[in-house]
């Protein structure tokens, strides 16, 4: 079995100290994939959101291990269903669902984000269909985590950022596009989230408000172009949104835009 694929326990415990486990599940960005990393390896880098909530929860929690067995591309659909990639015991609903019950007592917390591969597009009309699709799904997903990982457990999803936002710079048709991806799409998928989670009793990290996503008022400098609101400079700065070819435009967060995230994370599971 190819660990890298399927997720392997980050090495380094304190001798002596039994380890305890922080699960992360999901989908590209539960990789850290970044149009830098290993082209043979789907793109996925180690310096992703988990690996920094890693970085971040091992000082508090020293013997902490990492399994991460988010998979790129991953849908609620194939997390239920699998046929992205092999996972040991099936689906990785399945694998996650084997690994808490195997280490019931010993997990720390679970992170997961999972739903936007649900839409079948980028344009506002594939926004219906991939919301149904989450709402059929995710329930499910977060029932099953829960009882499988126990009630003393944190399992904590995140709602999601504006990679769209750098259009902006593209002048009138831009901004319009801009204003429609957080008006009409991310907020109205984030709210649907806030929906799920909390009726499964879960937290969500507020991603959405660590982007900065809907604040258009705010202006900040940014390099290179000067003024503009904080929410276009924080897509821009934190995800690869607004770099040229051949590395960009892409949807993906940069380091910095996931140590944003995984202190989303931290804020919610740590104090």
């Amino acid at each position: 079995m190819d660990t890298r694929r399927v997720g392997a326990p980050s090495a380094g415990t304190r001798d002596g100290e039994a380890p305890i486990y922080y699960l992360s599940l999901g989908d590209s960005l539960a990789t850290g994939v970044q149009p830098i990393g290993d082209a043979d390896w789907q793109f996925r880098t180690n310096d992703g959101y988990a690996d920094q909530l890693d970085s971040i929860a091992r000082v508090s929690l020293p013997s902490l291990r990492t399994v991460k067995l988010g998979y790129p591309g991953e849908s609620t659909v194939t997390m239920i269903e699998g046929g992205l990639t092999a996972y040991p015991h099936g689906s990785q609903l399945d694998e996650a669902v084997a690994f808490l019950r195997g280490h019931r007592g010993s997990v720390a917390f679970v992170t997961i984000d999972i739903g936007f591969n649900d839409l079948d597009s980028y344009g506002f009309e594939a926004l219906p269909a991939g919301m149904a699709s989450i709402g059929r799904n995710l329930p499910g997903i977060l029932g099953t985590l829960r009882e499988a990982a126990g009630p003393e457990t944190p399992v904590v999803g995140m709602t999601i950022y504006d990679a769209f936002l750098p259009a902006w710079l593209e002048g009138p048709l831009g901004r319009e596009i801009a204003s429609r991806s957080v008006w009409d799409a991310v907020v109205p998928l984030n709210a649907h989230l806030r929906e799920i989670y909390g009726a499964a009793g879960l937290r969500l990290a507020d991603v959405e408000g660590a982007f900065a996503t809907t604040d258009f008022e705010t202006e900040v400098d940014l390099a290179g172009v000067g003024r503009v609101p904080i929410n276009v400079a924080r897509a821009c700065e934190w995800t690869w949104g607004a770099t040229p070819p051949p590395l960009g435009p892409d949807l993906h967060a940069n380091a910095g835009g996931y140590r944003a995230i995984a202190e989303a994370f931290a804020r919610e599971l740590l104090g």
